[in-house]
């Protein structure tokens, strides 16, 4: 196995790596997605439900990864855990999907958001107009923008791990302190009539424009179905465990930021939704103009300003998510690429002290994204497998605690064996009502993941001895 490159310098605090995790979760979702929700599951009550099942499991699974990030304080993270707990075969599936799909794909989603909400203050960036035509490709203002988001940030964060993290903190309190004004401004507004009408019936589950509640069946499915959103929104918060050559006292400080960090976005989230229902009927919410709900409850607020006011918000909440996602995305290339399964050059840092050639890899990756238009469904249909490397980097510390007894573990898993054992089943729960009831959000997911088999093979076959 590769040896740790010596050259990355530690300079992340705990407020630095706090302020990742949160700002690497906290994108567009949280402004949009609750809208599916809704029509889901039909009641303000599940709404809610949906978000706290969500905020559990991933706070559940980041005090899980506690322990792994203690036990492996180095750049790469989850590959780095997969491949220690398993084989490198399955670290470099999840490296593999992570580069293909689930982190690129999730920069260029974000991306188009922040300028699609750009263009709420500045029409002249609608994706609905066509900037250039490239064969059968016509190509909006707003992707040639996100495009320059991506570019912009990527030559950001070559300068340095400061760089990056300047624009990562001050990005991420903003945001916050935003957020914590727009719940708070909410319930100053509520509305009482809108509020006895949503929770009225909070607990029926059905289909929103139908009366008929769900069998038990369908319940569990619609369910399902509706956490693929909040799942999306609440994902990245592992972000910090892939630069944690670069965090001081990793030991203790990533399992803290993990948790102090999936914690404040869960309180947000979940305040957020329970805003949502005070101002804004539920048809509203689910009706909302391209599902933009926070759009629509910032208008409920704050009137003709409240356009202005949750696209700035948007603006920066979005900006901000991208700088912590394209930042942390490359340690997972370099990791990889120590160990000869991707492409050679990433593996080495630059005189900055970062992996230069992988943010340049990753912005090609994800500008491409960005062009193709069909990142929403990809991210729908990883989903699935977001969630099922995540229970088996979490099984993995059962196979640790067997494998390596005596390892140093400066932090345990919290509630051991019965918190980590209870994700796994609602993680498994969650994956087999999809493969049942969605199997359009599986099956793709799954394809882009095995496509790495014979990836893996090739690589190894082609092994060249270890980059020291």
């Amino acid at each position: 196995m590769a040896e740790q490159n010596p050259s990355f310098k530690p300079t992340l605090g705990l407020l630095d790596a706090t302020m990742i995790v949160a700002g690497s979760m906290i994108g567009s979702g949280i402004f949009i997605v609750s809208a599916d929700i809704t029509r889901n599951v039909g009641s303000a009550g599940w709404l809610i439900v949906v978000w706290l099942i969500t905020g559990f499991m991933t706070l559940t699974a980041a005090l899980s990864y506690g322990e792994l990030s203690g036990m492996f304080p180095k750049a790469g993270g989850q590959y780095v855990y997969l491949k220690e707990a398993y084989n490198p075969l399955l670290g470099f599936l999840y490296g593999w999907s992570f580069f293909a799909v689930i982190q690129t794909a999730t920069i260029a989603a974000v991306c188009v958001a922040f300028a699609k909400f750009t263009a709420y203050l500045i029409p002249a960036f609608s994706e609905d107009l066509v900037a250039l035509k490239v064969f059968r490709l016509n190509i909006s203002p707003a992707q040639l923008l996100s495009i320059a988001v991506i570019v912009i940030l990527t030559l950001i964060n070559t300068r340095g791990v400061k760089e990056g993290k300047v624009i990562q903190t001050t990005f991420t309190l903003t945001k916050l302190l935003s957020l914590f004004g727009l719940i708070l401004f909410g319930f100053i507004m509520a509305r009482g009539d809108v509020w006895k009408a949503n929770w009225s019936e909070a607990w029926d589950l059905h289909k929103l424009g139908s009366t008929e509640v769900y069998t038990t069946a369908f319940a569990f499915g619609a369910i399902a179905a509706a956490m693929v959103g909040s799942i999306f929104s609440s994902d990245a918060w592992n972000n910090v465990t892939f630069i944690a050559g670069e965090i001081k006292n990793p030991k203790k400080n990533i399992g803290l930021s993990l948790f102090l960090g999936t914690l404040i976005v869960t309180i947000i989230y979940v305040s957020t939704n329970v805003m949502y229902t005070a101002v804004l009927p539920l048809d509203q919410i689910a009706s909302a103009d391209k599902d933009r709900v926070a759009v629509a409850a910032s208008h409920a607020i704050f009137g003709q300003a409240g356009t202005i006011i949750i696209a700035l918000m948007i603006m920066v909440s979005t900006f901000g998510c991208s700088n912590g996602l394209i930042l942390s995305g490359a340690r997972v290339y370099y990791t990889m690429a120590r160990d000869n399964l991707f492409f050679k050059q990433a593996g080495s840092l630059n005189k900055n002290s970062v992996p230069e050639t992988g943010l340049w890899i990753q912005c090609i990756a994800a500008s491409l994204w960005s062009l193709s238009g069909s990142y929403g469904q990809l991210l729908d249909m990883i989903s699935f497998v977001v969630v099922v490397f995540y229970m088996l980097t979490i099984i993995g510390i059962f196979i640790l605690r067997k494998k390596r007894p005596d390892a140093e573990r400066p932090y345990k898993a919290f509630g051991y064996p019965v918190m980590p054992i209870l994700y796994i089943v609602m993680g498994l729960t969650f994956c087999i009502l999809l493969i049942i009831y969605k199997p359009q959000f599986t099956w793709p997911g799954l394809i882009i993941t095995l496509a790495g088999i014979p990836l893996y093979y090739f690589a190894v076959a082609n092994k060249k001895p270890a980059i020291t």
